[in-house]
């Protein structure tokens, strides 16, 4: 077995680890992929999903999530898992920053991006700008259940403008 396909294995195994809710274990072969070759990037944006969502670490997983771009640039599922820490954390030039480049990633879904986008604008109170993002969302997904939410997104910023 070449050293990609071991690291994969690991990384996928780690995977189950955490849909079965076994974060100890995950962590550490999360950790082992990580000594094994620091350079694969794709164990930094679990491990971080792990700091931020299982064990509210949140500087820890921010810090992850940054060598995960660093060593990745071009895996999407950073771009959703820290621009949902980036939202959290109120941080929104720096979301922005990431959405911005989100956006062009290959394989990137950009309904899930302009989504992350209206959310940001809906929490700053930029309700018109909102409303515009949360149809791209549903202009650019073949998803019902996507469609749906950007409709009550949309809504919902429309009753919010009423208190305006």
């Amino acid at each position: 077995m070449d050293h990609l396909t071991k690291l994969e294995e690991l990384l996928n195994q780690a995977n189950t680890d955490i849909k079965n809710g076994a974060y100890d274990e995950a962590t550490n072969k999360l950790e082992k992929i990580i000594d094994m070759d620091p350079n694969f990037g794709k164990a930094y944006n679990h491990l971080g999903y792990l700091y931020e969502v299982k064990f509210k670490e949140f500087d820890k997983g921010e810090t992850l999530y940054k060598l995960c771009l660093e060593k990745s640039p071009m895996y999407p599922p950073v771009y959703y898992n820290y621009s949902v820490l980036l939202s959290t954390l109120g941080k929104y030039d720096e979301l922005k920053e990431l959405l911005d480049t989100a956006i062009n990633i290959p394989g990137i879904t950009k309904s899930t991006i302009y989504n992350e986008y209206a959310i940001m604008y809906e929490q700053q109170g930029k309700l018109d700008e909102a409303i515009e993002y949360y149809k791209k969302c549903a202009m650019d997904t073949l998803d019902k259940g996507v469609l749906e939410r950007a409709k009550g997104s949309i809504d919902r910023c429309k009753m919010k403008k009423e208190f305006l």
